[in-house]
């Protein structure tokens, strides 16, 4: 993993990003404290598991499919 100060990260934006884009994360120290870690989007999902949206989901839901009742009868919840 790469390791850089804080004002050489800001001067090569650019490339610290390509870099993480290619999965080559990259250390930001600041007064030689680690601060932050610049990595790919890729990785990022990986590592927090993100998922998509309930409204994402819904939407992939395929539209010619019927979604079947059961044919159970109903229970009385005696309300």
């Amino acid at each position: 993993m790469h390791e850089l100060q804080l004002r050489d990260a800001k001067a090569g934006f650019s490339a610290v990003v390509e870099k993480a884009a290619q999965g080559e994360p990259s250390v930001v120290t600041r007064h030689g404290e680690k601060v932050a870690v610049v990595l790919g989007y890729a990785e990022w999902r990986r590592l927090t598991g993100a998922q998509p949206s309930f409204a994402d989901l819904l939407l992939a839901f395929p539209e010619d499919d019927e979604v079947g009742r059961d044919p159970a009868p109903v229970r009385d919840l005696g309300l």
